[in-house]
């Protein structure tokens, strides 16, 4: 069975000038021939599509249609840190080309080429199991890339001016907390007492920043399909920046449901991180304080931020839906995300545990 993570039909409102598209490949890439484009059905961000020409297998991303964040969906900032970020970290995808000619499909895009492998979504594709140990080594995989990138010199890099580390926490509560107001519709939650607790009880600034991803997850790594225990790819860089490795690592754990989690959150899940053998939070956290050497002692901020964080998410995504500025029927649920992660963040804040 093909466990490849498969393209679909594109979805209705989200389409692309294959001529125009086409004319742009060849003239920057060389690309000749007619294309096929399909779409990739994951993620809820920028919209990412496969285009195939011959025996050539091409991604392109593209913001998504409608009213968007401010500085969100930065197509040439996500392209830089691509290239700048191949010599070292060998799991991001290789970037070709970017192009802010709105000639083309009316927006800012990219390409690269594409990774072949598995991408897990919420559960194990038939045809594919892990027993206990190798979930666990998974897990472990999945940690060690992260913290791979956190390890890298950025400044070597050449993206010291990605972010500033300083204050960083501070920005992130202040930010997202912002962001959480403006896309507010009258359905939602008003999180205020979360964002009164996270401004009140932000840590300090990390003594030693790094790179972070932002959005680093099980289903945004690409698998050997030859050993699916190994990542060979990790995409989506929308949102990486300079800053507190242990933000990054919080955000992981807002994704990240267990076994034991409730039904409501066990609804949430995108990932199969329950199945016997995965890592818990409090594993996953141990061993990146161990393999770190960091100290994790305001795990419960940071988790609680990340619940937070993926709320703002959600709602952003759900107020572009409310308002009819896209027709994608998966993010009308989205609204019950949003009162479950307040739900959620409001227990750890009260119990300080993850």
């Amino acid at each position: 069975m093909d466990l490849i993570d498969p393209a679909r039909e594109v979805r209705a409102g989200e389409d692309l000038d294959a001529a125009r598209i086409g004319a742009c490949l060849e003239r920057n890439l060389g690309v000749k021939g007619p294309l096929a484009i399909r779409q990739f059905p994951g993620g809820y961000s920028n919209l990412t599509y496969l285009i195939t020409a011959g025996d050539r297998e091409l991604v392109l991303r593209r913001p998504p249609f409608g009213t968007k964040a401010a500085k969100a969906h930065d197509m040439g900032r996500e392209y830089r840190i691509l290239k700048s970020l191949k010599p070292v970290y060998p799991y991001v995808p290789d970037a070709l080309f970017y192009c802010d000619d709105p000639a083309v499909i009316g927006a800012p895009f990219y390409v690269m080429e594409r990774i072949r492998g598995i991408i897990l979504r919420k559960d194990l594709p038939s045809g594919l199991a892990y027993s206990p140990g190798q979930a666990r080594d998974l897990c472990l995989r999945l940690l060690e890339a992260q913290l791979e990138l956190h390890r890298i010199d950025y400044a070597a890099a050449g993206l010291a001016d990605l972010g500033h580390p300083e204050g960083y926490v501070q920005r992130q509560v202040d930010g997202w907390s912002r962001r959480y107001r403006a896309a507010r519709t009258e359905d939602a939650p008003d999180f205020e007492a979360v964002m009164t607790w996270l401004s009140d009880h932000r840590p300090p600034d990390s003594p030693r920043p790094g790179l972070v991803h932002n959005d680093f997850r099980l289903d945004n790594v690409v698998l050997d399909p030859a050993d699916p225990v190994r990542i060979i790819g990790v995409l989506d860089w929308e949102m990486a920046t300079i800053g507190d490795p242990l933000m990054d690592l919080g955000n992981s754990l807002a994704y990240w449901v267990e076994a034991g989690d409730s039904e409501e959150m066990q609804a949430l899940r995108l990932m199969p991180t329950h199945i016997p053998g995965a890592l818990t939070r409090d594993e996953l956290v141990t061993a990146y304080s161990a393999k770190s050497g960091l100290a994790v002692d305001d795990i419960a901020f940071y988790y609680a931020f990340g619940l937070f964080r993926l709320a703002v998410i959600a709602q952003q995504i759900y107020y572009r839906y409310f308002h009819g500025q896209t027709r994608d029927q998966r993010f009308a649920m989205l609204i019950f995300a949003v009162a479950a992660l307040e739900r959620r963040a409001a227990e750890v804040i009260a119990s300080g545990l993850i």
